[in-house]
């Protein structure tokens, strides 16, 4: 039985679309150009990473009905 050949996994650079192998110098970019773009998008706040909210006094506000209200002012 022939020995099977290993093939290199491709992948796609994710700002121009260009085939990328893992071995390539500036993986998952297809260049340096495309590495800087991406960094300078994370810089100047285009891309964020989003995070859970976990005070409980932001997750009261957001669940009382008087924030759902236009004047925010509370009804007995």
């Amino acid at each position: 039985m022939p020995a099977k050949k290993k093939s290199a996994k491709v992948f796609h650079c994710p700002k121009c679309k260009m085939l990328v192998r893992i071995e390539d110098e500036d993986f998952p970019f297809c260049s340096d150009r495309c590495r800087m773009i991406d960094l300078g998008k994370w810089a100047s706040g285009v891309y964020k990473i989003s995070s859970p909210v976990l005070d409980p006094e932001v997750l009261e506000d957001l669940d009382s009905p008087s924030s759902r209200r236009s004047g925010g002012s509370r009804e007995n």
